[in-house]
């Protein structure tokens, strides 16, 4: 059977990485077996909905170079690939496991269920419907056919099994095993009509002839449930492949949150990350390679991807990894391209209407072997901006330390004030002539200079910088 994966997310705003790293391994387990990637959109929680996130989910995947086979936007022999246009089809569905007593309606009301997980929480026990609607009394029946005739608000949910066991595969956690006993009786249909996300993707997947559900962890328990309803149905059931969650920190329990920085694409892309150390980090973040190597593009990603390398533990999408695979793809870039990402960074924190391109592109181009992070420009760039620099605590340390500092910033002052011809090479030579009159060498002579010229113990090429400050603004600093 020809392998067909799936990406499904819900129009509720921005792209979490969660759902993006499920995204890309879908479509690497599609591309590495020759397979179909789909990308459908569920929306049946329209209370969730948010205007425009369709579009956003679109330009992510494809900006990323996720590309779907079938979709909404290409459609595809399984459309159509938004649920809220296959409403009808789930109601058939429904309405033939109620025929065949393998669901019910189900007429409680808001404030019945309201008071038993009430109940159930004083109790200190896990909620679960009580099958009340599946033994109505005689006024009950004639109340649930007059809502069923009328088209009044109620819906329909799927008989668990009330004894045994449901047993599944998962790729990654192995064999899984609930007592049927445990399960709820899940809705199926809401009293708006719409298919609960339970329901819903097993119908679209079994319709579109998904082989491979991939998805996160927090869905293990639900699984169980799935299984019944696929079995129920008739359906094969798909090889079901659970990703580890994402956490917010190594110490944290807590899933990465939303409200981090770090936590959708838009977030990450506007702070300046590449697409490629993007993509790096996520197939990284809870799958382990065979080989020792960490940099992959996204073509090699589908040759060496294997399922079997991920881990049961969760997983945390690191900063500092992720600042490290950016910094690296930086610095492949050539000159001309890296000023070009960089430089709207740095138009939009400076007035750069003072300065000729050629200073604006020398001053971005020192820093590519720095630079983590398109934003990052904008800190390391204060000092040719402002004015004033802040000497810090370690800094003062520094040129505290050794008595012959002060001689050697004077001698250095000196040969700057000399200086006829403002460039790199003239400047270069007034260093060499400070280190042979002040016989200061390494860092007593390149640190304290930078320090006073910039405020920082470290930086690019020392020279550059200098020109790139101008004379007057390095003398002010000297003095």
């Amino acid at each position: 059977m020809k392998t067909r994966t799936r990406f499904a997310p819900s129009p509720t705003g921005f792209m979490h990485i969660g759902g993006v790293r499920t995204a890309l391994y879908a479509y690497l387990i599609a591309r590495q077996n020759n397979g179909s990637f789909i990308l459908r959109i569920e929306d049946t929680d329209q209370e969730r909905f948010v205007e425009g996130a369709t579009e956003v989910i679109y330009s992510t995947l494809k900006d990323l170079g996720l590309n779907w086979d079938e979709g909404p936007d290409i459609g595809g022999n399984y459309g159509p690939y938004i649920q809220s246009e296959r409403k009808a089809n789930y109601l058939t569905y429904a309405k033939k496991l109620i025929e065949e007593e393998k669901a019910y309606y189900c007429l409680c009301s808001e404030e019945r269920l309201t008071i038993m997980k009430s109940r159930a929480e004083k109790e200190g026990i896990p909620y679960k419907y009580d099958k009340h609607c599946l033994n109505l009394s005689e006024s009950e029946e004639k109340e649930l056919l007059e809502i069923i005739e009328n088209n009044k608000p109620h819906v329909i949910r799927f008989k668990m099994p009330k004894e045994g066991k449901t047993v599944f595969e998962d790729i990654v956690y192995g064999k899984i095993e609930v007592e049927n006993k445990e399960l709820e009786d899940l809705i199926m249909i809401k009293s708006d009509g719409m298919p609960t996300y339970n329901f819903a993707n097993i119908i679209d997947d079994h319709e579109m002839e998904i082989t491979h559900v991939i998805r996160g962890n927090e869905y293990v328990s639900s699984t169980p449930k799935y299984v019944l309803m696929y079995q129920a149905l008739n359906f094969p059931i798909p090889e079901f492949i659970h990703l580890p969650i994402i956490k917010e920190t190594v110490d944290s329990d807590k899933k990465l949150s939303k409200r981090n920085q770090a936590a959708t694409v838009d977030s990450l892309k506007t702070r300046g990350y590449l697409n490629s150390a993007i993509i790096n980090t996520l197939a990284l973040t809870g799958w382990c390679p065979k080989e020792n190597r960490e940099i992959f593009s996204l073509e090699e990603l589908i040759n060496v991807f294997d399922v079997n390398g991920i881990g049961k533990g969760n997983a945390i999408f690191d900063i500092d990894k992720l600042n490290w695979f950016n910094n690296y793809y930086l610095k492949q870039m050539d000159k001309e391209a890296f000023v070009s990402f960089v430089k709207p960074f740095l138009a939009s924190a400076y007035d750069l209407s003072n300065h000729d391109d050629e200073w604006i592109n020398k001053l971005i181009s020192i820093y590519q072997e720095q630079i983590s992070y398109g934003l990052e420009i904008i800190n390391f760039t204060s000092l040719f901006f402002n004015k004033e620099i802040i000497i810090d605590k370690d800094c003062s340390e520094f040129l505290n330390s050794d008595e012959s500092i002060a001689n050697t910033l004077s001698i250095f002052k000196t040969e700057i004030e000399s200086i006829k011809e403002w460039n790199v090479e003239s400047i270069t030579n007034a260093i060499n002539n400070t280190k042979e009159k002040s016989n200061a060498n390494g860092k007593l002579l390149f640190m304290p200079i930078r320090i006073k010229i910039s405020g920082q113990m470290h930086g690019p090429e020392l020279p550059e910088t200098i020109f790139l400050l101008g004379k007057e603004l390095v003398l002010d600093r000297l003095n």
